[in-house]
C-alpha cells in the first residue's frame, strides 16, 4: 500500500477529513446565513449541475427542493446540460472549481441566465463566469476522494428548508462511531435511496468504487425489485439509505444478503458508507486519497 508523505502508514487524509464532519456541518451552519441571499429563490426554476459526487448532490438538493414546494427543479451532470431550456437561476457545484465541463457550462449560459456557484476554491475558473460564487474553503480536503465537501455543500443547500445543520452534527457523531461489523469483508454493495437519498446511493457507490476499486452499484429502492434484485445473496450487502418499503426489505432478507439501514439521517448514515469505503481499501490494500486512473480536478483538453 502506498502511502502520501503528509500521512503515517495505515492512515490517509480521507480518515481525518471523514471524521471532521460534525465540526465542518457546525462549520457550515454559521456561515449558511450569510450566503442565504445568493441561493434560488422560492418559485424560480433552478437547475443544479456538478460532475461526479457534485452530481449527485446536485440530484439530492433539486429533488428536496422541489418536493418542499420551492419551484421546478431540474439537475444535471454538466456535460449533459440541456441548453434549449430555460431557467430563472442555475446552481453548480463543484469542489476545485476546475472542472472543464463545468467552467464551459458557466461561460456558454454567462449573460443569459443568473448562476451561482458552490466552491472551495477562491479565484478559480468557475468564479470567473459566475454571476455569483459561495467559497467554502474550510471544508476542501486533500484526498482526491470527496466526503466532507460533498455533505458540507448539501448541508449547507439543505439549510434552505429548514435544517438545523449545526444539531445535526449529532447524527454525523454516531454514525462515526457506529461498529462497521462485517460490511468490509462483503463481496458486493448495493445501495438503494427513494426521493433526494436516490443521490445518496449514487454517491455511496461512487466512493466505494473510486476508493477501493471495489464493484458497487446504486439503485432507486422500488427499481432494485425489478431485476437487480437477482445478484443478492449471503456475503453481499444491500444499504438503504433512509426507509424503503417493508415488502422490498423482506425480499432482500429472504435472499441471504445482509442488510444495512439506519435511524439517522440519511446524510449522516452517507459518513458510514464513506468509512466502509476506506476500510474497504485498506482491506484491499489500496490508497484512497489517490486512486488509479482519477486526479482532484478533471481538465480536458
Amino acid at each position: 500500500m502506498s502511502t502520501s508523505p503528509h500521512t503515517a502508514a495505515g492512515e490517509f487524509h480521507a480518515d481525518r477529513e471523514i471524521a471532521s464532519q460534525p465540526d465542518i456541518w457546525r462549520q457550515t451552519a454559521k456561515f449558511a446565513p450569510s450566503v442565504a441571499h445568493l441561493l434560488p429563490k422560492k418559485g424560480e426554476k433552478v437547475a443544479v449541475v456538478g460532475c461526479g459526487s457534485s452530481w449527485f448532490m446536485s440530484q439530492c438538493y433539486a429533488t428536496l427542493r422541489e418536493a418542499n414546494g420551492q419551484g421546478e427543479s431540474h439537475y444535471f451532470t454538466a456535460s449533459e446540460f440541456i441548453y434549449t431550456r430555460s431557467y430563472d437561476r442555475l446552481v453548480a457545484i463543484t469542489r476545485s472549481g476546475t472542472t472543464t465541463e463545468t467552467v464551459e457550462l458557466l461561460e456558454k449560459v454567462k449573460g443569459k441566465v443568473p448562476t451561482v456557484v458552490i466552491t472551495a476554491v477562491a479565484g478559480s475558473p468557475v468564479t470567473q463566469f459566475a454571476d455569483e460564487s459561495i467559497i467554502m474553503d474550510f471544508a476542501d480536503e486533500e484526498s482526491v476522494v470527496q466526503t466532507r465537501w460533498a455533505t458540507a455543500a448539501l448541508g449547507l443547500l439543505r439549510t434552505q428548508f429548514g435544517l438545523d445543520l449545526a444539531a445535526l452534527a449529532s447524527d454525523a457523531e454516531k454514525a462515526l462511531a457506529e461498529d462497521l461489523g462485517d460490511l468490509p469483508q462483503m463481496d458486493e454493495i448495493t445501495y438503494l435511496g427513494t426521493g433526494w437519498t436516490v443521490g445518496l446511493a449514487s454517491e455511496a457507490a461512487l466512493k466505494t468504487r473510486e476508493a477501493a476499486q471495489f464493484w458497487a452499484e446504486a439503485y432507486p429502492a422500488m427499481d432494485y425489485r425489478h431485476g437487480p434484485l437477482s445478484i443478492s445473496q449471503p456475503g453481499r450487502a444491500v444499504w438503504a439509505f433512509g426507509e424503503i418499503e417493508a415488502d422490498l426489505v423482506r425480499d432482500i432478507k429472504a435472499t441471504g444478503a445482509t442488510f444495512e439501514s439506519s435511524k439517522l439521517d440519511p446524510m449522516a448514515h452517507l459518513i458510514k458508507a464513506q468509512r466502509v469505503a476506506i476500510e474497504l481499501a485498506r482491506v484491499r490494500g489500496m490508497n484512497p486519497d489517490y486512486p488509479r486512473n482519477l486526479a482532484r480536478s478533471i481538465i480536458l483538453n
